[in-house]
This record gives structure tokens, sequence and C-alpha cells, in this order.
């Protein structure tokens, strides 16, 4: 497959980067998020964006949001009037992102940033670059219904990722062009996941730090947000052969001289 190069290393440029960070009433955190993003991506000499999604925040989030991007443009908050889910906001941010690789992490600080810099390696030769939580910080409900739909998604449509709704992954954001996923709940990244591998896209993995959640509340075990994850699986198992047909013809319509 003819991969999307970044420039630095078609050229020896800098590194031309989106951080996408979805948020939703995370005020206690999202400065200190935006701030460590910010931090290594000048540590990394970048050319850089912090994309934060404001998911519909019902308390400070965006007014901090809109303060950090007055004192750093390169910091930038994109809004949706009412709540729509993580993975809406994070298709939000995919879609917002203009520089040539996207990097994914909540906006939660339970992931250190820095150990973006492990990821990049693993970028030369390859369309994507996905963590795994080697030990992860979350309740043990959470931990269970983690498990569990890593094996349900996995046997509906072989290996997936070790860690699929793992928030740390960076990709080249020519994928867009090719995959696109209708999926706005939590679904969003296996769909996004499956479809990469079915296109032939080559992905990567490797552990990364996970940590407790320092403030805020997780809303991933809502039983609205299980149903709703459970009825877009379905739809993906119904429509993956479609999309991915439609995106083998939009390659070929795309190819000089069609």
């Amino acid at each position: 497959m003819a991969r999307h190069r970044p420039r630095e290393e078609e050229e020896g440029d800098v590194l031309s980067i989106s951080a996408v960070l979805p948020a939703y009433n995370e005020e206690q955190v999202i400065a200190a998020s935006v701030a460590a993003m910010v931090k290594t991506f000048e540590s990394l000499n970048a050319d850089y964006e912090v994309i934060v999604v404001n998911d519909g925040s019902r308390d400070r989030t965006a007014e901090i949001l809109t303060r950090l991007g007055q004192e750093n443009p390169r910091v930038r908050m994109v809004s949706h009037e009412r709540n729509q889910g993580y993975g809406a906001a994070v298709w939000t941010g995919f879609t917002s992102a203009t520089k040539e690789l996207v990097f994914l992490t909540d906006g939660d600080k339970q992931f250190d940033v820095d150990e973006l810099s492990l990821l990049l390696p693993m970028m030369e030769g390859a369309d994507m670059a996905i963590g795994y939580r080697h030990k992860r910080a979350d309740p043990p409900l959470r931990l269970l219904n983690a498990w569990g739909w890593k094996l349900l998604v996995n046997a509906m449509f072989g290996y997936t990722a070790r860690d699929i709704d793992c928030a740390f992954k960076l990709f080249r954001r020519g994928i867009l062009d090719r995959v696109d996923v209708h999926s706005r709940g939590a679904t969003l990244s296996a769909e996004f996941l499956v479809k990469a591998r079915r296109l032939g896209y080559v992905i990567r993995e490797r552990p990364v730090s996970h940590y407790p959640r320092p403030a805020g509340q997780a809303t991933g075990a809502k039983p609205a947000v299980i149903l709703r994850a459970f009825r877009e699986l379905l739809h993906l198992r119904m429509t993956l052969d479609r999309d991915l047909s439609q995106a083998g013809q939009s390659r070929e319509a795309s190819r000089p001289g069609i």
C-alpha cells in the first residue's frame, strides 16, 4: 500500500502533528492536560496543534479552554453544543486535525503524554502506532467490561487490538481519506481499527503507562452507553463489507487516469 508519509520522513522537516483530546466536564484537569501536551510537543520542536473537543460540558471546561487558546493560538477548542458522546468527540477531533500525524489521548490526565516519544519511532514503515495499558488503573467493573468487550470484538472481526479502547493512538491523517467511521459512541475505536486492518494499514502496538483519574467522573459504564455500543457494533457487522467495498472504489477512482 502506498502510504501517506509525513514530511519529517520525506524531507527531514519538523514533526507535523495534531493532538486530539476529547473532554467532558474536565474543569479540574483540562488545563494541566493541555499544558502537558504543549510541553511534550515543544520538547520535540514540533509543528503542532492541540485540539480539545468540548463535548457539551456543563462546567467551566469551555471557559478554561477559551483562555488557553488566547494564551497559545496552537490550542484550539472545538465545541459540541450538547453532549454527543465520546466517539462523536473523538471523530470531531480527527476530522478537525490539519497536521500530518494525529495523536489521540484523553483530557482526563490518565496517560503520560511524554510517552508519545515511544510511538513515534514505531511509525517507520507503519500507518498507526497504538498503546495498550500494561497495568490499567481503573475500577474492577470497568476492567471486567473492557475484557468482555475485547473478547466480543475480536470474536466478531478477528484480532483487532490488545487494548481496543486505549486512548493513546498515533496515526497518519491520510488514513481518514479511506476509513470513514459511523459509530459515535464507544464503538468508534473498534470500528476505526477493524476497518484500518481490513484495508491493509500496518498497525503496531506497545505498552504505555496508565494512571488513576485525578478528578472528574468516567461515564463509559453507564447502561445507556453500553447499550449504544452494542447497537453500533451490530451495525458495523451488518455494514462492514459494504463500507470496505466503497473504500476500495474510492481508492480506485482517485488513481491517475480514472
